[in-house]
């Protein structure tokens, strides 16, 4: 009798933690099984590569992915098309704004088109961003920290782009 009520126990509460996580998950639809993987999953090799510094094979591998309608595609497109050992800033440019398009809020492309524009001598919309980004994060965020940073370096070095590991 004792194991049967311990056997309901655990099923009841195996239950509730089920319940639970479908709860947390709730405003997802749960994905039909011929859909892609989520951008997040498919970014993983380019982020791999991206960490490694290869800029080159990392962009070659989102143009593999070539998810557009990803706010986080096209924001690490617009990286590594800065990054790159010859910069496209206009298509970095084009990249942010669209991943912002999608998603006004996504803090990293917030901080790395100020990045982009502290490239390009605009202080006053790399300010801008710094501004979106506080008032997105309420208080102090890491993307608004490093780009706070690159406005600091930028006006100490008489307002030219200095990269983080160049200071």
């Amino acid at each position: 009798m004792k194991t049967m009520k311990l056997l309901s126990l655990v099923a009841a509460v195996w239950a509730l933690a089920g319940s639970l996580q479908s709860a947390q998950a709730a405003d997802m639809a749960p994905p039909p099984s011929a859909a892609p993987a989520p951008a997040v999953n498919r970014l993983a090799t380019a982020r791999q590569l991206i960490e490694a510094r290869q800029w080159e094979a990392a962009r070659d591998e989102l143009k593999r992915v070539d998810d557009r309608r990803s706010a986080d595609w096209n924001n690490l497109m617009g990286y590594v098309s800065r990054k790159a050992s010859n910069p496209d800033l206009a298509a970095s440019e084009r990249y942010y704004d669209e991943a912002l398009r999608i998603d006004p809020h996504h803090r990293n492309t917030l901080e790395y088109s100020g990045e982009l524009y502290l490239m390009k001598g605009d202080l006053p919309k790399a300010q801008a961003r710094l501004a979106s980004l506080a008032a997105e994060c309420k208080s102090s965020c890491e993307q608004h920290t490093e780009l706070k940073d690159a406005i600091a370096r930028y006006q100490a070095n008489g307002n030219k782009y200095v990269a983080k590991g160049n200071w």
